[in-house]
């Protein structure tokens, strides 16, 4: 069984995408503090011709709080109708403008205010939206010693789960020793996207960009396509 592990991230870039689909099952982090910087609440879009980030606003608080503790800002509706507004005016041009912006809308607009379940929701629906049969497992429903750090809690997640294969991005494979995952009989791979090109309306090329780009860009059959545009190493 290919297995995934990884932080929940708001409307993530394509790669996130594939290495969903590259795995058959997914542990996403609901039990890990929320950082600021990250991608758990902020991603990048196209705003005339340059990337910009958007932000959905959390509520201050501890920030030992783990994500799964943390909630929207109350006035994250305001700022949530802004950044719809604002994904409206930048891509109202773009051909599939019109089937993209209700599901988005839709799930920007969701009622659910914990942090953790906001965004599991845009990965999970977004997953269906592309045909994708992943299993999603949120991590604290697992029953193991929760408090092990960086490789001996992936290690751990994989015996309990009994796969025979771990797959992480290519952006870790100095955290990582393939000998300890052959140790427990995982083997560890590395998934590397291959170069992504599409037209973003004449503009010079930005990549990496939100899912959202992506689906306003190229028709569901192409996007799907591109979920295979990946190596295991």
């Amino acid at each position: 069984m290919k297995l995934a592990v990884m932080q929940p991230y708001l409307f993530p870039y394509i790669g996130y995408f594939q290495l969903i689909h590259a795995s058959e099952k997914i542990v996403i982090y609901d039990n890990i503090e929320y950082t600021k910087k990250g991608w758990i609440n902020r991603n990048r879009i196209l705003v005339n011709g340059k990337d910009k980030f958007f932000t959905v606003p959390v509520k201050k608080d501890s920030d030992y709080l783990h994500i799964r503790d943390r909630y929207l800002a109350d006035n994250s509706v305001v700022n949530i109708k802004k950044i719809l507004a604002q994904i409206s005016n930048s891509y109202r041009k773009a051909p599939f403008f019109k089937e993209v912006f209700p599901v988005l809308e839709s799930l920007f607009l969701s009622d659910n205010k914990n942090l953790f379940g906001y965004v599991f929701n845009t990965i999970s629906e977004i997953c269906t939206l592309l045909g994708i049969k992943t299993e999603l497992i949120i991590s604290s429903e697992l029953n193991m010693d929760h408090g092990l750090k960086a490789e001996q809690k992936v290690l751990e997640i994989n015996r309990i789960l009994n796969s025979d294969t771990y797959i992480n991005p290519i952006g870790g494979t100095e955290l990582y020793d393939k000998e300890n995952f052959k140790n427990i009989g995982v083997d560890l791979l590395f998934i590397k996207s291959k170069p992504i090109r599409y037209d973003q309306s004449g503009n010079e090329f930005i990549e990496c960009l939100s899912i959202i780009d992506v689906l306003m860009f190229n028709d569901l059959n192409k996007v799907k396509s591109l979920l295979n545009e990946y190596e295991l190493v």
